[in-house]
């Protein structure tokens, strides 16, 4: 099988068993998902999705969060991974948002980007999920799955992970790809364990053939 060829059936796979992956973050509108996603960074969507809530009722929007200060916001984010760092970015994000962009998230990766807290995968994140810019988010489990299966012939970094897939995909399936592949680590291609004799990519992937 070649690159070509395991491209189009993973992709067929995907969209034939898992039509509707989105992202497991609660919210409702980009300033909210924003946030989540800073939060997410090296934690999980359901600890995230345990303490949005409460956050999201104190400082509803820019300008609430904007005029708090790091002390105030930890006290309902320590409970995620560094949750200093977070409050401190979250803080200087929302001052910024409220200082440059009139309150309102920006929809661009390159706005997005020049954001405390926000890197490439967060911006990619923010402008696919939040305002259909096609964009195909990197993170831990799409690099591993990515690898695993053969979708990228061991790229070293998450830029050269998301280069080689935007080449094969289809621009109007990035978003949904992150989606598909972000999923299929957590629950079946996990990273200690994978989940081999029940993923129905095992005829297509580099790793399970590796080892029959």
């Amino acid at each position: 099988m070649n690159i070509k060829e395991r491209y189009a059936a993973v992709i067929a796979w995907f969209e034939e068993n898992r039509p509707d992956a989105e992202t497991e973050l609660h919210y409702l509108e980009p300033f909210q998902l924003l946030i989540a996603v800073i939060l997410a960074a090296q934690c999980t969507d359901k600890r995230v999705n345990m303490i949005t809530p409460a956050l999201f009722e104190a400082f509803p929007t820019p300008e609430a969060l904007a005029a708090s200060d790091k002390d105030v916001v930890y006290e309902y984010i320590k409970s995620v991974s560094y949750p200093n760092n977070k409050a401190r970015h979250l803080v200087e994000m929302a001052r910024k948002v409220v200082a440059e962009y009139g309150g309102k998230v920006p929809s661009t990766i390159e706005d997005l980007m020049k954001l405390p807290g926000v890197g490439k995968k967060t911006a990619n994140v923010i402008a696919s999920v939040a305002f259909d810019v096609p964009a195909l988010a990197v993170d831990t489990h799409v690099f591993r799955v990515s690898n695993r299966i053969g979708l990228t012939n061991n790229s070293k970094t998450p830029l050269e992970t998301e280069k080689e897939l935007t080449r094969h995909i289809p621009k109007k399936l990035w978003s949904k790809a992150h989606h598909w592949l972000i999923l299929h680590g957590r629950y079946v291609c996990i990273a200690r364990k994978p989940k081999c004799p029940e993923c129905g990519l095992k005829e297509y992937c580099k790793y399970f053939m590796s080892r029959a």
